[in-house]
This record gives C-alpha cells, structure tokens and sequence, in this order.
C-alpha cells in the first residue's frame, strides 16, 4: 500500500461544524475511508492509502462547503456526501443550500437536501409536467407541495389542487362515517399535513374557502379544464392507465402539473396496470414535459429507512432475476 497525505484548509470558524462534537464526523470518514485524520489549526491532514486519502479529503472539502453556508452537518448529510462523492455533480453540492423555495410558518427554510432534489426543484420551475418518481423519504411530494404554494404566492398560478387516486373509493370506504369528503379526506391527510406546515391552518382554511386551494380525489377532477393552477397528482402510482390519461388531459392554459408516485409501491388490484409507469413509456420523448427518478440517496428522513429501501430493492431485484429464470425454464420445457 502506497502510503500518501493530503492537508485540507478548513476555516477555524468551520473546524467544529465539519468535525462534529467529540469529533464524531471525523471518526465516520476515517471508519469509511481507512484513514487517519488529524488537525492543526486550519489545517486537516489525512493519512492512508493515496485513493482513500484523495476521497476523504473531497469529502472534507464538501463538508467545509456546507458549514461555510451556515447549514447544520448531520450523520445524513455526510453519508449523502460519502455516497456521491465520486458523482460527477457533487462539486455543486454548494448550490443546494442556496436555493431557499419558500420558508414554513415557523420560518424553517425549505431547500432541496440533495442533487436529485435540486434537479427536480428546477424541472419543475422550466417545465409545464414534471414526473417525479422514487422511494418514501425522498421529498418528491413535499417538495411539489412547496413549489405549488410559491407560485401561488408569486401570483404565478391563480390557485392550487392537490389530488391523490383513493383507491378504496368503491365499497370499503362506505363503512366509513361521515360524509364523501369526510370518507375521503384520510386519503389526502399527507397533503393536508403539509400544507398546514408550509402555509398555516388560518391562511390554508381561508384560502380553501375561496376556493383558491383545492384538495380532492382524482375522481374528482373528470370533466374539468384546469386552466391558471398549479396541480399536485401524488401517490400516481395507483391510479390506472385510463384515469392518468384523464388527469393529463385536464391541464390547460397557464397551468403546471407534478406528477409524483414510487413504481415499487402499486397497490392497484392483481393484474391491474399502472398509469404512472404507462406515463413514463409513452411520454418520455415529448418537450416540456420531464421525469426524474430519485433515488434512495436522496431519502432525506432517518438513515434506516435508506436502510430498508436498499434491502427491499436487493430483495426484489433478486426475485426478478429468480422469475425469469422460471419463465425461461418453462419456455424451455414447451419446445419440442
């Protein structure tokens, strides 16, 4: 092993924020990497093999980045930075963190947390459909629902409608109480949590009595023209081929749409196709209209759930491969 080192200048205003308290940060890399890491003033020394060496200096280097733009470094964030470090983009990992959408009702920021993000944020201000598709934690919703409430604020769209296919519109929901829209609204209480948050529960109340916001089953949207609005279609990947094709049709004049939806997660009847995943094939090569897969680097709750996504996904690949193998042999076992 070619021993090498590399010296690193971190600003003593940022030493503490990219080494963590009890240096935590700084173990994480050295365990990752095989490294060793020292300190002396401004000046960060690693230690170790010349190609683990070169990664755990870019990833200080990122993390000197994140705590020069005041942004708090968490166990997340530098496993994002680990993960991508040998991604092409990850040197404009800075332009992440300025990129403020629109702040909460307690004044909390909302950014993109990762590079998949940030790609989506800006499909969705250059373009009139943006599919967004990906696992849980990925923020492809909250992220639509944010961008939907700036434009409304900027006076882009003159209104908002969130909508989500509830699949259990046919007998089961009966037995729930209340009204329609009582049976329906735990369907959307996703969408009616983020609102609260991003817009507040008065302003959200006031403005869905105008009839400014609208949040609604997709069933609901059949025969309408949408025209002015900003449209979130979430949870997509339950709806069918018939009722995405309804949706799509809807949109007009000076309106914006967001479709998002996990392919992995179809909770349609045996058999039943996907719209979402039709959308995908038939729309792909048609301008101004864009689709992104988000990734489970991009899952920006608890670490686990990167965690399970990856295991599910190993699982389920390993099952496809398992299947068709099964349908090979039995090919096989046809011919004569």
């Amino acid at each position: 092993m070619n021993e090498a080192e590399k010296m690193v200048t971190i600003e003593n205003e940022n030493i503490s924020a990219v080494f963590g308290q009890y240096d935590v940060n700084i173990k994480k890399i050295e365990n990752t990497f095989g490294v060793h890491i020292v300190n002396h003033g401004d000046d960060v020394k690693v230690v170790g093999d010349e190609k683990k060496v070169d990664a755990a200096a870019r990833v200080l280097t990122h993390l000197r980045t994140v705590a020069s733009k005041k942004e708090p470094i968490t166990e997340q964030g530098i496993q994002y930075i680990i993960d991508a470090i040998n991604d092409t983009k990850i040197d404009e990992i800075g332009k992440i963190y300025d990129d403020v959408i629109c702040l909460t009702t307690n004044g909390r920021p909302i950014k993109p947390k990762t590079l998949g993000q940030k790609s989506y944020v800006d499909m969705i201000r250059n373009n009139t459909i943006v599919f967004g598709i990906g696992p849980a934690g990925t923020g492809k919703t909250y992220l639509a629902m944010a961008m939907a409430i700036t434009a409304f604020k900027n006076n882009e769209v003159n209104r908002i409608i969130l909508t989500r296919p509830a699949i259990e519109a046919g007998e089961k929901l009966g037995f729930l109480p209340g009204d329609l829209q009582q049976k329906v609204d735990p369907y959307l209480r996703p969408l009616y949590d983020a609102l609260y948050e991003i817009m507040g529960a008065e302003r959200f109340a006031a403005n869905m009595e105008k009839g400014l916001i609208e949040v609604a089953p997709l069933a609901y949207m059949r025969g309408r023209t949408l025209d002015n609005a900003f449209i979130v279609l979430d949870e997509a990947q339950n709806t069918t081929p018939e009722q995405m094709k309804m949706f799509l049709t809807r949109i007009g004049y000076g309106s914006k749409a967001v479709i998002t939806g996990d392919i992995t997660q179809v909770d349609l009847g045996e058999g039943k196709k996907s719209g979402l995943f039709e959308a995908t094939q038939i729309l792909k090569n048609i301008n101004d209209i864009q689709m992104i897969a988000l990734t489970n680097k991009d899952v920006v709750r608890h670490p686990l759930v990167q965690k399970i996504i990856a295991a599910y996904e190993k699982v389920e690949s390993k099952k496809k491969t398992t299947d068709k193998k099964i349908e090979y042999g039995s090919l096989r076992g046809k011919r004569k």
